[in-house]
């Protein structure tokens, strides 16, 4: 897969930047080209591994038009999401501790107004794999996808009774509702190619699911598609969309123009400026 992004920002004075837009470690031994992150016009880049394991790039960018770009080549296998309809859930007393923080309220995930409408829905389901995708059953009836409604500020609780949102209000209502069952759940984003789906293809865009944790280990789940997808390469995760913004600009700045690419390299002619553009 041929996978990468370009941001282009319009600063009106020097702004400091952080940006998460490289592939995550668990991906590196996919590495076949490095999707270095690329700078127009060049500043100086400083990394840094932050507290979920997030790899991040902080810089000044100077005043005028500014360009963030990566474009690298990872391998897939091709093959659907794994999963294990049988996974079992823990009891919280039987869960490692670094899973904990995953059970909390959060930002956008707000589970003190969530506890009793998921606790009405879902406590009849069968614990484990069949519980989490009961969730996303609901979730993806539930909230009709619009691009026009995105808004930075929605939380889980905003999203279910408006019934209206984008992937990452999907992701976050889903892992609200999990947390409010006692399944530790936690944020996702990163690119996800329309590869075997039918066309015509939507335009590709960074995506946002869920990890949960079922019988020793994390499992994917997009309430969003609500089906097993095969390339889906991670960037970052952390408890919800606070924790993993793909850039935190520190000063006033216009989004000008926006590329995303995920392309299949064997059948790739032009180069990446065949993503999308919004």
């Amino acid at each position: 897969m041929r996978i990468g992004c370009r941001l282009s920002y319009r600063l009106t004075q020097p702004t400091p930047l952080i940006a998460m837009l490289n592939v995550h470690y668990s991906r590196f031994g996919d590495l076949e080209r490095a999707d270095y992150l690329v700078t127009q016009p060049s500043v100086p880049l400083e990394s840094y591994r932050d507290g979920f394991g997030n790899w991040c790039t902080r810089m000044v960018a100077p005043a005028g038009d500014f360009v963030l770009s990566t474009d690298g080549i990872f391998r897939d296998t091709g093959l659907p999401d794994p999963k294990a309809p049988y996974a079992r859930q823990q009891a919280v007393q039987d869960l490692p501790s670094e899973t904990l923080v995953y059970l909390l309220g959060s930002r956008y995930c707000d589970t003190d107004l969530l506890s009793e409408e998921a606790w009405r829905l879902f406590e009849n389901t069968a614990p484990g794999w069949a519980r989490v995708q009961a969730i996303c059953d609901f979730v993806h009836a539930a909230v009709s996808f619009d691009y026009m409604q995105a808004s930075a500020t929605r939380t889980a609780s905003e999203t279910l009774a408006e019934r209206q949102g984008v992937c990452r209000d999907f992701a976050h209502l889903a892992i609200a509702f999990c947390r409010c069952m006692n399944i530790p759940a936690r944020y996702c984003t990163g690119y996800l190619s329309e590869f075997g789906q039918p066309e015509p293809h939507a335009p590709d865009d960074f995506a946002a699911w869920m990890e949960v944790y079922l019988d020793g280990q994390w499992w994917v789940f997009d309430p969003r598609n609500n089906k097993r997808r095969t390339g889906r390469i991670l960037v970052a995760r952390g408890r919800d969309a606070a924790d993993v913004p793909l850039t935190q600009i520190f000063g006033p700045g216009t989004l000008s123009d926006f590329e995303v690419w995920t392309r299949d390299v064997h059948k790739e002619k032009g180069g990446p400026a065949s993503g999308s553009t919004i």
